[in-house]
């Protein structure tokens, strides 16, 4: 009973993390809240990978599903090991989602924006391997949209961090389920043949 309340609150947990994932990436599309950019093709390339809105909050559905939900799986299957068993497997695709998100998130910091420079739209920091993250007077170098540096930082920086949250999230409920589902009949054993 402990390990599926435990399971259910780490549910509860990727629900805010899935939906700021969401708003964070569509907030990407539109740099300064204007439309032309998206219209015109004038984004980072990484903002079309989905992956605030696939990685980090729709693939995140399947976990949060199973982790609410895993007592009365467990009450329908009756058996709390096979239970437990769903959940690792949720955990695993959570994981995949959420390291996806986190991968992406931290190549688009390394490349830096899309951006107008000296006349000409293209990726000024695409060759710096993130060191333009350190030097913030570089950042004026972006002319158009106005502070997209800091747009693209702070929210692909929120990513890696709600997509790192998400990731030791699954990482705790798949050792949560493995304890659970292996240990466990081992424990009750013991305690029948002990009693016996």
């Amino acid at each position: 009973m402990c390990s599926k309340s435990f399971t259910r609150s780490l549910g509860l947990a990727l629900i805010p993390l899935a939906l700021c994932c969401v708003i964070a990436n569509v907030l990407l599309y539109f740099p300064n809240v204007e439309v032309k950019h998206v219209q015109e093709d004038h984004l980072t390339g990484y903002v079309w990978f989905f992956t605030g809105i696939v990685g980090g909050g729709v693939v995140m559905v399947l976990p949060v599903l199973v982790f609410m939900n895993l007592e009365r799986c467990a009450n329908c299957c009756g058996n709390e090991g096979s239970a437990m068993c769903s959940s690792v497997l949720a955990a695993l695709v959570g994981l995949a989602g959420a390291g996806y998100c986190f991968v992406i998130s931290d190549l688009a910091l390394i490349e830096g924006p899309y951006c107008l420079y000296n006349g000409t739209w293209t990726s000024p920091f695409a060759n710096q391997s993130g060191e333009y993250l350190f030097r913030r007077d570089t950042w004026s170098m972006c002319e158009e949209p106005l502070r997209v540096v800091e747009w693209n930082v702070t929210l692909f920086s929120i990513l890696l961090g709600l997509s790192g949250l998400e990731c030791i999230i699954c990482v705790v409920q798949l050792v949560n389920g493995l304890v659970a589902a292996v240990c466990r009949p081992c424990c009750y054993k013991q305690r029948y043949s002990l009693n016996a």
